[in-house]
């Protein structure tokens, strides 16, 4: 193996593990976002853009062939249990019913563009011959 052939390798490699630290962080930042955000800042058209880009980033970066399907049924559960939501929670503690279903709104919001993502990559690898 040539010189030429090394240093293509260690550029992809590196390429590699910079798309997995920007799909990381962009994870970690979208959590701590979803989390504040449906605390404190409810109903935040910002903090929805902001969030549905990390979710794009996330869907591209983050997620390999074999998550897919896992993946795609974790978005499900989420989005149904987001539906249902926690106000009658609200006789508890004043709040907290409409706190849990802001976070869970915002979380929703953040994966679902992975979610439309990566189950459009599972109809495509269905749909491909062969």
């Amino acid at each position: 193996m040539g010189q030429q052939q090394k240093t293509q390798d260690a550029g992809v490699l590196s390429s590699m593990k910079f798309a997995g630290l920007v799909g990381a962080a962009a994870f970690l930042v979208g959590m701590i976002l979803s989390i504040i955000g449906g605390i404190w800042i409810r109903d935040s058209g910002t903090i929805t853009l902001i969030l549905v880009i990390g979710g794009i980033l996330v869907g591209l970066l983050n997620i390999t062939a074999k998550e897919v399907v896992p993946f795609l049924i974790a978005t499900i559960a989420l989005i149904v249990v987001g539906q249902t939501g926690f106000v009658s929670l609200n006789d508890v503690a004043v709040g907290f019913g409409d706190g849990l279903n802001a976070i869970v709104g915002y979380i929703a919001a953040f994966m679902a563009p992975a979610a439309v993502i990566n189950a459009m990559r599972a109809v495509w690898a269905l749909a491909r011959p062969g």
